[in-house]
């Protein structure tokens, strides 16, 4: 039974800070905590003791988190079991998931987010039981999903949970994202990956081809119906139907494919017969349905029908580190066959970096795919680039020169002459002697220059002796100027 004053958490974990710090944490907001510093020594503790909640790292010595996962479940089915890992991935994801683990988070991570996690998994666990755990699969398949970013491990996550269900799911992001690769993620981890996954692009059809292309037709229902033709919805039987870029819709659409998720039936156009379905329906939308739905622009009722899971991709530029790790994904990918390694100069992977990537994902794969086309000898130069990743190249700083700093809002040469003269009176205590000596010029000149430019100090006296006055008539020479430089 679940402690219910003070909940026993058991850590593992083989680095010391770690443990320190979820003990530490954990201590000062109510739990108990033991640790154990690999998987073997925690199962020897939980197969010994009485805990609440297990939290452990993936890769550990002896025996690692995903085995101590098995292990454990075995021995307790209903005990929240959360892993961690500095190494996330969808692979890693989807294994926590179906091995049996409650929840799953990423390193590094807030120690505040842990406790809340905690209190939640205890108190599911309070209320029910944990749900199943699927049979683990022994090959997974690949999906193209690439990055290690703490929004990604989110999105992994949530892919690995929606494939245990049937649910409608509903995945937002902006273009590029990479709606249509999670969708496909989800069905290949469900137990429907053996059956069709079949994807329509709602945008630009009327929603008579529209109705046709979902819901099939018959012979003579429009202008060009030839013959009986089966929809999207009896193609995909058994399978995923994928329904991208929603938001663009009719009203009178959203309203006939509303009533075929409700009804679990497809009427083809023109026909008076319904056909059952067993179809597991994704969709996608680039605009934010929720706002549109506020609008009264998007249905409120096949909002929320398609919305029962929902995975928002985060844009490229929130996904920190990524782009480096989908840079090498997609120049090994688009390589040709029986060529060595492509390597990026200094210079273009300064500018992918600092690139902020409107496009996301897909306009970064498409420049890769344009920069392997123009490369040569294995180098993929700045000049491989489109021009306007190229031109956010990131120049090194270089370090500063006080004598720079003069000219930083691009003075005069009379202003520069002024503030070198300020700089040296000031330098010599106003002590026009030791100036003119400083700046290799006579006195008289230098009494002139300060009257010229106004210039205000506190005189040295022994600097300020009263010049004779030029007698007149007296040819004056010509005055001499600074060298500023």
């Amino acid at each position: 039974m679940m402690s219910q004053q003070q909940p026993h958490i058991l850590i593992a974990d083989d680095e010391r800070s770690i443990r320190l710090m979820l003990e530490t944490g954990l201590t000062l907001n109510g739990f108990r905590v033991t640790s154990a510093r690999n998987g073997r020594e925690a199962l020897d503790l939980a197969l010994s003791g009485q805990f609440d909640a297990v939290l452990s790292d993936i890769y550990m010595p002896d025996l690692g988190g995903l085995d101590l996962v098995d292990a454990l479940r075995e021995a307790n089915p209903n005990l929240p079991i959360v892993l961690m890992t500095a190494q996330g991935s969808l692979q890693v994801a989807v294994d926590a998931v179906t091995r049996g683990a409650s929840d799953f988070i990423g390193k590094p991570f807030d120690v505040s987010a842990v406790v809340a996690l905690l209190k939640r998994l205890l108190e599911a666990r309070r209320e029910a039981d944990a749900y199943p755990s699927p049979e683990p699969e022994d090959q997974l398949a690949q999906v193209g999903l690439v990055g290690r970013s703490a929004p990604m491990i989110v999105v992994y996550k949530l892919i690995a949970q929606a494939a245990r269900t049937d649910a409608t799911v509903l995945i937002l992001g902006e273009s590029g994202t990479g709606k249509e690769l999670v969708a496909r993620a989800i069905h290949d981890f469900s137990a429907r990956r053996g059956r069709p996954f079949l994807s329509v692009n709602c945008s630009g059809l009327t929603d008579t081809l529209l109705e046709a292309e979902l819901f099939g037709h018959t012979r003579g229902a429009f202008t060009g119906a030839n013959g009986d033709r089966a929809g999207l919805f009896e193609a995909a039987d058994g399978g995923t139907l994928f329904l991208d870029e929603l938001a663009s819709t009719s009203q009178a659409f959203q309203q006939s494919l509303l009533r075929v998720l409700q009804s679990g039936e497809v009427r083809r156009v023109g026909a008076t017969q319904s056909r059952r379905f067993n179809v597991r329906v994704i969709g996608a939308s680039n605009a934010p349905l929720r706002d549109l739905v506020a609008a009264g622009t998007f249905r409120a009722d096949l909002f929320y029908r398609l919305s029962v899971l929902s995975v928002e991709l985060p844009p490229l530029r929130d996904r920190a580190g990524d782009v480096e790790l989908l840079t090498g994904h997609f120049l090994q990918r688009f390589r040709e066959p029986g060529d060595g390694p492509l390597h990026l100069t200094r210079e273009a992977a300064e500018a992918l970096a600092a690139h902020k990537f409107p496009g996301n994902v897909r306009e970064l794969e498409n420049a890769l795919r344009r920069a392997v086309a123009l490369s040569s000898g294995g180098v993929v130069t700045i000049d491989c680039l489109p021009g306007e990743i190229a031109a956010c190249r990131t120049k090194t700083a270089a370090p500063e020169r006080p004598e720079l700093r003069l000219i930083a809002d691009r003075p005069n040469m009379e202003e520069l002459q002024r503030r070198y003269l300020q700089l040296i009176l000031e330098e010599t205590g106003w002590n026009r002697r030791r100036a003119a000596a400083v700046l290799d010029l006579d006195r008289r000149t230098i009494q002139r220059l300060i009257a010229r430019y106004q210039l205000h100090g506190t005189v040295d006296p022994e600097g300020d002796v009263e010049l004779e006055p030029e007698a007149e008539g007296t040819e004056r020479p010509p005055e001499r100027t600074m060298d500023i430089v």
